[in-house]
């Protein structure tokens, strides 16, 4: 593990690489896989992006050290708040409470044709939070973000403290 403090952009560099193995895996899963995002995964890339932007300026070699620490706090709280949403986003797939508005099906209008209705419907995606696309081992995309991002934060936080004991200049 010391071998990972030596350099102090060396856990920034993997933070940031992994952020981006996990959006490339989404687009990927949505672009080429055709699988839909729900608004739940959407809020979940966000959390993916920002705890990025913070690994990014933990690696700049322009910081100092205290600069770096709190831009690795910084992405062990975007990575908790990304669990925070996937373990919300599981817990709506088991049923076990009901998503956000978003989560259902758009309100049509009332005084629609048939034919706008069709219209609507066939020119609008749409994924709902509580059905789960894809799985394996039994485990959801929302189950294994969750993984994800816990094991993320604590690399940032042990990361971060681990600075903050002189590991890292």
């Amino acid at each position: 593990m010391d071998l990972l403090l030596r350099n102090p952009r060396t856990l920034p560099a993997l933070l940031a690489a992994a952020c981006l193995g996990a959006l490339g895996a989404a687009f990927a899963s949505q672009y080429w896989g055709g699988l839909y995002p729900c608004v739940l995964c959407v809020y979940q890339r966000y959390a993916y992006g920002i705890a990025l932007g913070f690994a990014v300026l933990a690696f700049l070699p322009a910081g100092s050290a205290a600069g770096r620490r709190l831009a690795l706090l910084g992405s062990g709280l975007a990575f908790l708040g990304g669990a925070a949403i996937a373990v919300f986003h599981v817990g709506v797939e088991q049923k076990w409470w009901q998503g956000t508005a978003e989560c259902h099906a758009p309100a049509l209008p009332e005084n629609a044709t048939v034919e706008q209705l069709r219209e609507i419907l066939l020119n609008q995606p749409f994924a709902p939070c509580d059905k789960i696309p894809w799985e394996i081992f039994g485990i959801s995309m929302a189950g294994f973000n969750v993984l994800a991002y816990v094991l993320l934060a604590a690399l940032s936080f042990w990361a971060a403290f681990s600075t903050s004991k002189g590991a890292q200049t």
